[in-house]
């Protein structure tokens, strides 16, 4: 996210989402108990573009588990493109990126979740992405309902004969993770009305919506912001978080500021993505195990602390 956001309350439009732009299901039943799969995935990656005119452009990258040996780390070894899915259902993690950002530029966060066992789908914002044809930041109100189309077309390709993706989604269990306004647009999602199949959130360096509260079936969320954030300040993501009425979580990230704790190597990376692997696990697999390592990891003296409520 550009520091030019700085602001971006003040700028942002009231969200409107309603329920016609949603898959509204029964209440779904909460992820039994289980557990995470306990191996590394080798992780693929494809791409394919939502038809919806010249004027929304809504481009996708989408990593997951691949079918193949054990995997190495992530980033030595490249996600292979178009490659057979890993035998198994794997629940979808909706990744929003910041403004003037891409998906590929959160590919260490992304491989990583692939590979811990979930298709993680990012869209590139018609409007707020890097070298968007017409930037708009405004335009992050309506990206919730972006997002919520990418969940769409993938629960069309599960039923798809032939296609790659086809029986290996499991597309009742959904959780969204977005960084900066990204996170805005991850907050916009667990809307009143929202589909019972949206099981929890991870908001990191962002906050709430404007003019929208937090509805419908309840889903744990988890905050991850950094203490000295110049962006997005602290004090305006907390205010997010108390406005959550389900179970929630907040790290914060001694003295890091707007995002360089996603990047590998430096202060609060390996916190940040244990807790929000650790987090999707559990929300996503009913893995209790994963619950009390994202309780018992989240604070680490000199690099985060924890408020728990969980």
């Amino acid at each position: 996210m550009n520091p030019r956001v700085t602001g971006l309350i003040v700028l942002l439009l009231p969200l409107a989402l309603t329920v016609s732009g949603w898959v509204v299901a029964a209440p779904a039943p909460a992820a039994s108990p289980g557990s995470a799969p306990d191996r590394t995935y080798a992780v693929g990656v494809r791409t394919f573009d939502l038809d919806r005119g010249a004027t929304r452009p809504l481009p996708v990258t989408v990593w997951y588990p691949a079918r193949g040996g054990p995997a190495t780390a992530p980033a030595a070894s490249p996600p292979r493109h178009n490659v057979p899915v890993a035998t198994g259902r794997f629940p979808i993690v909706l990744f929003s990126h910041g403004l003037h950002s891409l998906p590929q530029l959160h590919a260490p966060v992304t491989t990583r979740l692939a590979s811990a066992g979930f298709v993680v789908a990012a869209p590139a914002y018609p409007h707020t992405r890097r070298a968007a044809r017409r930037f708009d930041r405004s335009d992050i109100r309506r990206q919730p309902a972006d997002a919520w189309q990418v969940v769409q077309h993938l629960s069309r390709l599960n039923r798809v004969a032939g296609d790659r993706f086809a029986g290996h989604l499991a597309v009742t269990r959904i959780a969204a993770v977005g960084h900066s306004a990204g996170g805005y647009t991850t907050a916009g999602l667990f809307t009143p009305g929202h589909s019972a199949w949206l099981r929890g959130g991870v908001v990191i360096g962002g906050g709430g919506m404007p003019g929208a509260s937090f509805g419908g079936p309840p889903a744990p969320l988890l905050f991850v912001h950094g203490e000295a954030d110049r962006v997005v300040p602290l004090a305006r993501c907390r205010q997010a978080y108390r406005r959550v009425p389900w179970p929630k979580a907040f790290i914060t990230v001694t003295g890091q500021g707007h995002g360089e704790y996603l990047t590998p190597g430096r202060r609060g990376f390996a916190q940040t993505l244990a807790a929000t692997t650790n987090f999707l696990r559990w929300t996503l697999y009913g893995d209790a195990r994963a619950r009390q390592e994202l309780r018992s990891g989240a604070a680490v003296p000199g690099i985060t602390t924890f408020t728990d409520e969980l």
